[in-house]
């Protein structure tokens, strides 16, 4: 009797249970109570933090290759780059272009907070502990745009791309932190009560124009940035032509709501205790966390430096939403904002650099890719 409960024992994961799995519970528990308790990015930190604990249950097999369900998400969904350019498509149609087309110099805030890019780009390599398309892997998190970064972990260092893409979408969640005491660092009390002198009123003809502009344009420059472009576009296309309500509902609505729920689960999984447990996935979550910060702190100086040359000036802290964690950015800018003059509305200005780097940092991940991935 007692050799059968021994037997009937063995075949339940309670059996096979060891630390890795069990400090993997703890991490998923984790990011499961910040996303409920202290609501940082609940919408993908929920899913991430549940995936990660089903991929830590012994014997359940949900990440079997060909025949486990989160195996399948994974697979069609990331490997197959799916679900990335479904994410850009319900960005696009909730995504205003107005406050960028209003001031088009905020566009350079966009581009000069992608600094943390390219500067943990070099610091990795100079490590000696990455290849050059792992550096570039790491680098994109300072973008803060999860979506790109897994978009480019699965093309160029898909070993990586469980901790990038945590990583990322952790320092997003954790924007009211990280960003303001860089904010208050690099500017004065003065600076960050300088007003925004109010834009010109954009014409719905513009705005349905920009995406049919802006798509060739960039895709010509950048051909590899096409696919999350390309939906991005659509996307906006969809909320700027006022035609296709339905669509523009489902592509905000439904479908991202879905593809959000397979995109946290296949990133999650990814996450099993063999994996993640490495010297290397410590290291990828200091890299990421530079590369915020640096990307804060470069934004912001390109404010100050552009204001040595032109007559209206920039309220510095716009810089900090140059990174792509849309819409938080642009509310922790007008939050700091406010803290030195309450009457500063720097909320819809702020939104300008804020879309702006959705498009610097997936031209970014276009340039690596094109560079680095003929090399792979």
């Amino acid at each position: 009797m007692s050799e059968t409960l021994t037997a009937l024992f063995e075949t339940t994961g309670f059996y096979h249970l060891a630390p890795g799995p069990i400090l993997m519970w703890a991490i998923a528990f984790t990011l499961i109570y910040l996303a409920i308790r202290k609501q940082y990015e609940p919408l993908l930190l929920l899913p991430i933090g549940f995936g990660i604990l089903l991929a830590n249950l012994p014997l359940a097999g949900l990440m079997a290759p060909g025949e486990g369900l989160l195996w399948r998400f994974h697979h069609y969904g990331i490997q197959w780059e799916i679900i990335p350019p479904l994410i850009f498509l319900g960005l696009g149609a909730l995504t205003d272009f107005r406050p960028l087309l209003a001031n088009p110099r905020l566009i350079f805030l966009g581009a000069g907070a992608q600094g943390g890019v390219y500067v943990t780009f070099f610091a990795a390599v100079a490590s000696g502990k990455f290849t050059l398309q792992q550096a570039a892997t790491a680098g994109i998190i300072g973008g803060a745009d999860g979506p790109t970064t897994i978009f480019l972990a699965n093309k160029l260092a898909p070993e990586m791309l469980g901790w990038c893409a945590v990583a990322a979408y952790s320092y997003m969640a954790m924007v009211p932190i990280i960003q303001p005491p860089i904010m208050r660092l690099l500017t004065t009390v003065k600076e960050r009560t300088i007003r925004m002198k109010k834009g010109r009123k954009v014409s719905d003809r513009e705005a349905l124009l920009f995406p049919l502009v802006a798509t060739p344009a960039i895709i010509l420059l950048v051909p590899a940035s096409a696919p999350l472009i390309a939906m991005f576009m659509l996307g906006n296309l969809f909320r700027e032509s006022r035609v296709v309500e339905r669509l523009t509902h489902a592509a905000q609505n439904e479908l991202l709501n879905i593809v959000t729920i397979f995109l946290g689960l296949s990133v999650g999984a990814t996450m099993n205790a063999e994996a993640f447990l490495k010297p290397m996935a410590i290291f990828i979550f200091f890299l990421g966390l530079f590369a915020f910060m640096i990307s804060t702190a470069t934004g912001i100086l390109l404010a100050k430096f552009l204001n040595l040359f032109t007559r209206d000036k920039l309220n510095p802290l716009l810089g900090a939403a140059g990174v792509s964690a849309v819409p938080m950015a642009a509310r922790v800018v007008h939050k700091v904002g406010a803290e030195a003059d309450k009457k500063n509305y720097l909320l819809m200005y702020a939104m300008g650099p804020n879309v702006a780097g959705v498009i610097g940092t997936v031209i970014a991940a276009g340039i690596f890719l094109t560079l680095l991935g003929l090399a792979r």
